[in-house]
C-alpha cells in the first residue's frame, strides 16, 4: 500500500516560509508512518498543488495538512478533482466540496444537530456587523470567514467595537464563555469509530485554542451523554468520512453545542490518540 498525505508548501518539512504549527504536521506523519511501515506500506507527504505529482502511482491519497487552501478555495477544489481521477481520495472530493463552506451547518441543523446560534452575512459591511448584535440578542460576537480555518480572519467584537474590514463572507455566532472556561471538546473519529476524545483550552486571556495561539490538548474520556451528539453529527451524512472530528462547545444548559465538523483538512491530535494510526491503516485496508 502506498499513501500519498496531501500537505502543502507551508506545512512541509523543507519549506522556506513553514508555518510555526506545522510541528503538527510532523506528529501526523510520524503517527502514519509507525503504523504503516511494519506492514510494508508507504506514506508520503507531498503539497496539493505539486505539479509533477504522479498521484497514479498511489493506492490512495489522504487530505492531510493542507492548510493554504481557504485562500485558494476554488483551485483547490478543482485539484481535489483531478487527484481523485487518478487514486482514490479521502475524505471524497463531494464532501469535500460539501464541508469546505461553513453552510454546511445549516444543512446539519435541519437534520436535528444541535447548533451554535448562528447568522451569515454575504456583505460583511459596517451596518451589516452592527445588526448582527441586535439578530443575536448578544453584545458579544465572534464573526468567522464562511471559508476559512485556523481562526484566520476571525475577530471577537463586542458591542460598540469599531469594526474592522471583513472583505470575505462571514458566520456570526454569540460568544460562549465555555470556551474559556472549559474548552473546546474534540471527537476524533475514523470510519465511523471514536478514536479519542481531549479537550482543547486557549492560552490565559486568549480564547482561540489553536497551539498557534497558545492552545493545549489534554485528552479525555468522554461521557455517554457527551459523545451521543456527536455521534448524531455523523449519523447524519449521507456518506461515512474516513476521518472526522467534531468540535463541540457546552452550552448553558450543559449540552455540548457543534461548533464546527471538520472533514476537510483537520488535523487529529494523534498524541492524545494513540490508536490513531493504526485505526486509519485499518479502515484504508478495509475500504481499498
Amino acid at each position: 500500500m502506498k499513501i500519498a498525505y496531501l500537505a502543502s508548501n507551508v506545512t512541509l518539512p523543507d519549506s522556506p516560509d513553514r508555518r510555526d504549527d506545522a510541528f503538527e504536521h510532523d506528529q501526523m506523519m510520524a503517527c502514519l508512518r509507525s503504523a504503516f511501515e511494519p506492514h510494508g506500506a508507504d506514506v508520503d507527504d507531498i503539497a496539493w498543488d505539486d505539479p509533477d505529482a504522479d498521484w497514479r502511482s498511489y493506492d490512495a491519497a489522504i487530505i492531510g495538512t493542507t492548510w493554504d487552501y481557504g485562500d485558494r478555495h476554488n483551485e483547490f477544489l478543482a485539484a481535489l478533482e483531478q487527484i481523485a481521477g487518478a487514486t482514490t481520495l479521502f475524505n471524497s472530493p463531494a464532501m469535500v466540496r460539501w464541508n469546505s463552506h461553513k453552510r454546511y451547518l445549516r444543512d446539519l441543523g435541519d437534520k436535528g444537530a444541535s447548533l451554535i446560534p448562528t447568522i451569515w452575512i454575504d456583505d460583511a459591511s459596517e451596518s451589516a456587523a452592527r445588526d448582527a448584535f441586535d439578530r443575536l440578542d448578544a453584545d458579544d460576537l465572534v464573526f468567522k470567514r464562511q471559508v476559512g480555518a485556523s481562526a484566520r480572519g476571525q475577530h471577537r467584537l463586542r458591542r460598540g467595537d469599531p469594526i474592522p474590514k471583513m472583505p470575505e463572507p462571514m458566520m456570526v455566532q454569540p460568544f460562549l464563555k465555555t470556551i474559556q472556561s472549559e474548552g473546546e471538546i474534540s471527537f476524533v473519529f475514523i470510519d465511523g469509530a471514536l478514536s479519542h476524545a481531549l479537550v482543547k483550552q486557549a492560552a490565559d486571556g486568549d480564547y482561540r485554542i489553536q497551539s498557534e495561539y497558545g492552545g493545549r490538548e489534554t485528552a479525555i474520556t468522554p461521557t455517554p451523554d457527551d459523545l451521543a451528539p456527536a455521534m448524531q453529527v455523523l449519523s447524519a451524512l449521507d456518506e461515512t468520512p474516513l476521518y472526522a472530528r467534531v468540535d463541540m462547545l457546552r452550552g448553558d444548559d450543559g449540552d455540548l453545542l457543534l461548533m464546527e465538523l471538520e472533514l476537510v483538512e483537520p488535523f487529529l491530535y494523534p498524541v492524545q490518540g494513540p490508536s490513531l494510526g493504526p485505526m486509519i491503516y485499518s479502515a484504508l485496508q478495509k475500504r481499498l
